[in-house]
């Protein structure tokens, strides 16, 4: 069954078009990642499917009900913010079990729920704790247990890392993968950050302008992306794009991973390293071609190039890809 389908939805404020003509469906037990440039459309579209913001055209469907004109309350949705949005005069216990209270939900439902969520979130021990008393992290998995225990249809979250730390986020993201697991549940994510794409969906949506621009599997999209904007999306350092010259046809654009690159004796590319970046596992290299172009270079574990040095550079051909001037990939 689908969990969600969106048909040729649309969202303008006044005359300023946000979302033009989104078609989606869902699969039940699904994960999927909605990224973007900011404002691209990403969290409107989020907040469309929550009944937050009207559509002002198309149809939203959950569970195969046409909800377009329902009320938020009504959808069968449980969302998780990016600013938590706690209640600090009430406890753990409290902001998880209000939702169910204000719904009529019996008292026993209500603890054994809440029993439920706290375990599979370790929030026993902190079940008597105030906001106030809780790291970000702690409060994040408070948000999310309040979704839990609502038992939704389906599971939205919008940016709900971004305010962690480096390490709580990787953290926090590794609880997320494994509630998605425990639950069986549809989530959509909504985030600017493609690590956080690449590790949880099953899918990304990528969205520029208000549009879809593709639709894939994390996989998909990184080595068999629709086009150039895609392309240099994913991918952390970003794709190397340069003017084919040489090495293709006139008038062409040539995308290369910087992983797909490496330091040689004699190479097609040359160019002057500029700077280094010691990651310890990892060396990146930026180089600045005779044409002005700056190429990265990814080097796996530790290599000691100095800055200013001439270097050759070749790569994989049968991974690079051919764009037209438009953006367009162009394909053997």
């Amino acid at each position: 069954m689908t969990a969600l389908k969106l048909e040729n939805v649309q969202k303008s404020f006044g005359d300023i078009h946000v979302l033009k003509d989104i078609d989606l469906e869902v699969a039940e037990r699904e994960f999927i990642v909605f990224v973007g440039p900011s404002g691209c459309g990403k969290s409107t579209l989020l907040r469309v499917i929550a009944g937050l913001e009207d559509a002002s055209g198309g149809r939203v469907m959950i569970g195969g009900r046409d909800v377009t004109r329902t009320p938020p309350a009504k959808r069968g949705i449980s969302m998780v913010f990016q600013s938590y949005a706690l209640y600090p005069h009430l406890d753990v216990e409290g902001n998880m079990a209000l939702g169910l209270r204000q719904a009529g939900e019996e008292r026993k439902v209500i603890a054994e729920r809440i029993a439920t969520a706290a375990s599979m979130l370790s929030l026993e021990p902190y079940l008597k704790r105030r906001p106030a008393e809780l790291s970000g992290g702690q409060r994040q998995r408070v948000a999310i247990g309040r979704a839990i225990v609502r038992k939704p249809d389906l599971f939205l979250f919008d940016e709900p890392l971004s305010n962690l730390d480096a390490a709580l986020r990787m953290a926090t993201r590794v609880e997320i993968a494994r509630l998605h697991r425990e639950l069986g549940a549809c989530m959509v994510y909504v985030t600017h950050d493609q690590t956080e794409a690449m590790t949880l969906a099953d899918r990304i949506v990528v969205l520029r302008d208000g549009r879809i621009e593709q639709v894939g599997s994390p996989m998909e999209l990184y080595n068999d992306p629709a086009n150039q904007f895609v392309a240099g999306f994913l991918g952390s350092p970003s794709m190397n794009f340069l003017a084919a010259g040489p090495l293709g046809a006139p008038g062409e654009v040539l995308g290369i991973r910087p992983e797909h690159l490496g330091v040689v004796a004699q190479g097609p590319l040359r160019g002057r390293i500029s700077h280094v970046e010691r990651l310890g596992g990892d060396t990146n290299l930026l180089v600045t071609t005779p044409q002005d172009e700056t190429v990265t270079v990814r080097l796996f574990g530790q290599h000691d190039h100095r800055m200013g040095t001439e270097i050759a550079l070749d790569f994989d051909r049968a991974r690079a890809l051919s764009f037209d001037a438009a953006g367009k990939r162009l394909r053997p």
